[in-house]
């Protein structure tokens, strides 16, 4: 619960609450052009679902899948939990192993960690993309 409380407040940083855009980018130092992007898919009146994911425009890195994934920000409870990571959305916050997925026992807690992580790296290093990029946002 820790990594989530703290997960929401980083992304409170970065997404205000005031501003209504869907669209949030941040260009992290690197070579090439390296996006971070907040995309928000739907808000109601007690939360928001944010799809975030990094992006590299000038093809350094076409043969990796950089990460993407979901995130649940509950703002009543002040909490931001992943609820997808590159397209698998049921996990068991504990798992036994071996399991049918192959998922780590702790995948879960593994997902917002790494979620903290990324955070902390674009509030520390990222600075505001003047526009939207414009190749392959989906």
């Amino acid at each position: 619960m820790a990594a989530c409380e703290a997960n929401y407040f980083s992304l409170r940083k970065l997404m205000p609450e005031r501003d209504d855009r869907d669209l949030y980018s941040l260009r992290l130092p690197g070579r090439g052009d390296n996006l971070f992007h907040l995309n928000v898919l739907e808000r109601t009146a007690y939360t928001s679902l944010v799809e975030i994911f990094q992006q590299e425009g000038n093809g350094v890195c076409d043969w990796l899948l950089l990460p993407r994934l979901k995130v649940r920000l509950y703002h009543d409870a002040r909490l931001a939990e992943v609820v997808a990571f590159e397209g698998v959305r049921r996990v068991r916050p504990r798992n036994r192993y071996p399991n049918h997925g192959m998922h780590q026992p702790d995948e879960k807690a593994q997902w917002n960690r790494f979620l903290a992580d990324w955070l902390r790296a674009a509030i520390r290093h990222g600075y505001a993309a003047e526009a939207p990029c414009e190749f392959g946002l989906q």
